[in-house]
C-alpha cells in the first residue's frame, strides 16, 4: 500500500485511475487489526491502487472528506468519488471486500 506524503498527491491520485484511500492512524487498535488481511484485499482488488492516508498528518484532508472516524475508505475514479465505507467502527474483512465489490466498475 502506498502511503499518501502531501495533498498536492491525494489530488493527483484521486483525480487520475482508479485508488481507495484508506484513512487511518498508527495508534487506532480497530486500523491495526485490518493490517494483516489487508495485502490480500489489495491483491484480490489489484485493479485499484490502495493508499494509507495517516489522519493525524493529513487531518485538514480527512475534514474536507468528510472523514471523522477511522479506519474508513473512500473510494475514486478518475477525479469522481465512486463509494465511501466511513465510520468509527471495526470493520471485518467481509464487510471491505464487499465494499469493494459493490464499486461500479
Amino acid at each position: 500500500m502506498k502511503k499518501l506524503e502531501s495533498v498536492e498527491q491525494f489530488q493527483e491520485f484521486k483525480n487520475s485511475g482508479k485508488h481507495v484511500f484508506m484513512f487511518s492512524a498508527d495508534w487506532c487498535p480497530d486500523c491495526r487489526v485490518i493490517d494483516p488481511i489487508l495485502p490480500e484485499i489489495e491483491e484480490k482488488f489489484s485493479d485499484y491502487t490502495f493508499v494509507y492516508v495517516d489522519r493525524d498528518e493529513f487531518i485538514d484532508l480527512c475534514i474536507e472528506q468528510n472523514v471523522f472516524g477511522i479506519p474508513s475508505f473512500v473510494a475514486f475514479h478518475n477525479g469522481k468519488e465512486t463509494g465511501r465505507f466511513v465510520s468509527k467502527d471495526r470493520k471485518t474483512q467481509e464487510q471491505i471486500e464487499k465494499f469493494l465489490s459493490d464499486l461500479p466498475a
